[in-house]
């Protein structure tokens, strides 16, 4: 058990020992490759592409502008938001449950980025795991210059990528794009900001690497609570695998005999992050597969079914039972359910005008003649379109008129796409329209004869 009292990538010192897993390329990472390259595509592709003229996402946080496949969203509707993160991490827990960490393994973008493109150009330059500890260990020779200097700089310009990449669905592509057509004196917070970026990518993926998800990322640390014997992972298959022993035909038949493990260690040497897959699930497993490729490599060799690590479960591999919906995954998977249905009724019912109407503090009526009452109100009207819209506000039942403070203004309103627009309007109403001193009314928004909006204020007279 002294695994479980220390970490792969750690030093009996508390040092950090550099990981030199070595390349594999079973069928599990060819899947994994086709899957992450996809996302890679659609990461780097979706800032330049627009739908109306707007964004396809955009989370511009300092602003509080987030369009989502061409819809925008305010601030205001922060409880969609937050409804959609709480799937979100309903999902991955349900996932988690159910699967393990699968997420890491084939979506993670640490993972994406680091196996499928900075660990690819480590090979390419450098060569597998023997050839890198060679060359690092190794005495500063011009060969062992040139391999640095071209991977790292390698490694700063696909961060370089990575960090506009990141700013584009902050700021959007076309705020990005000023940037690399004009000083970077003219918007120098940007400039900064993108030097940060790369910077810390930079750092991340060419020296922290595997310290991310096991420090940092709390995701491991997760996975003690959510799984049990029933949840789906990388599993070691002990029961067909024990006792472990190297292969000797000239060996006479031994008691008990040998289980199919042939103790290569090739699982361990391709581990990114150092553990063996042998001694069950740790947190510094994150379902990469390597392990199942390299061990079915050499079952193949050895002439041994394949899958002796493999996608399984503990009760699986011991009482060999499929995977159940269990009681546990049946109560995540319909708080899911109805969130989502929940989150599909805010967004159905979302409207694309969004009216408030306050009464102006500090004052109660007034009465512009001695038939009729006013109330002085502030509007604040958003556009939640990409288009201009002229709306016109009326009284329901229209027991009164709506005049604005403006004197040029009509009772009609002009809101570019995407902008809030404020003013002041006063409701003037027939005293013999008013029984009491507090009336509810309701002010519709209209734009071209279509209801946009309704909203309720109260209007107090003596």
């Amino acid at each position: 058990m002294d695994f479980r009292d220390n970490v792969g990538i750690l030093d009996r010192q508390g040092g950090t020992k550099r990981m030199y897993p070595k390349s594999v390329d079973g069928f599990l990472f060819k899947a994994r490759s086709i899957f992450g390259y996809s996302l890679l595509v659609f990461l780097f592709v979706a800032p330049f592409l627009k739908v109306d003229g707007q964004p396809l996402l955009l989370f511009n946080i300092l602003e509080r502008k987030f369009i989502i496949f061409g819809q925008l969203f305010f601030p205001q509707d922060f409880p969609i938001f937050a409804l959609a993160m709480l799937i979100f991490i309903v999902f991955i827990v349900l996932f988690t449950v159910v699967f393990g960490r699968v997420f890491c393994g084939w979506a993670c973008p640490q993972t994406v980025f680091m196996e499928l493109i900075f660990r690819r150009i480590e090979y390419w330059i450098e060569g597998d795991a023997n050839a890198q500890r060679r060359l690092n260990e190794g005495k500063w020779t011009n060969e062992k210059i040139w391999k640095k200097t071209l991977k790292h700089a390698l490694f700063w310009i696909i961060s370089f990528l990575i960090a506009n990449t990141f700013l584009a669905y902050l700021v959007g592509i076309d705020e990005l794009q000023k940037l690399t057509t004009h000083s970077p004196f003219e918007n120098i917070i940007l400039f900064v900001s993108l030097v940060i970026f790369t910077t810390v990518f930079y750092y991340v993926f060419a020296h922290f690497r595997e310290l991310v998800c096991i420090i940092v990322c709390p995701y491991g640390r997760l996975q003690s609570v959510l799984l049990d014997n029933r949840s789906i992972v990388v599993a070691y298959d002990f029961v067909r695998g024990e006792p472990r022993g190297k292969i000797n035909k000239n060996e006479a038949v031994v008691t008990p005999p040998k289980g199919d493990c042939i103790a290569c260690g090739l699982c361990v040497q391709v581990c990114p992050t150092g553990i063996d897959i042998r001694n069950g699930t740790q947190l510094e497993c994150i379902n990469c597969t390597a392990c199942i490729d390299a061990c079915d490599e050499v079952m193949v060799k050895i002439g041994r079914p394949k899958k002796l690590i493999r996608y399984d479960s503990i009760d699986g591999i011991t009482q060999k039972k499929p995977l159940q919906f269990t009681a546990r995954i049946a109560a995540y998977t319909t708080v899911l359910v109805l969130l989502v249905s929940v989150l599909t009724y805010l967004l159905a019912s979302r409207k694309a005008v969004e009216m408030v109407v306050l009464r102006a503090q500090g004052l109660l009526y007034q009465q512009p003649d001695a038939l009729t009452i006013s109330n002085l109100y502030n509007l604040e009207l958003m556009n939640k379109t990409a288009q201009k819209l002229d709306l016109t506000l009326k009284l329901k039942n229209e027991i009164g008129s709506i005049r604005f403070v403006n004197v040029n203004q009509s009772a009609s309103i002009t809101v570019q796409g995407q902008e809030v627009f404020k003013t002041s309007f006063f409701i003037l109403i027939p005293k013999k329209n008013l029984h009491t001193y507090k009336t509810k009314l309701q002010i519709e928004a209209y734009t071209n004869g279509k209801l946009m909006t309704v909203t309720e204020t109260s209007f107090a007279s003596p």
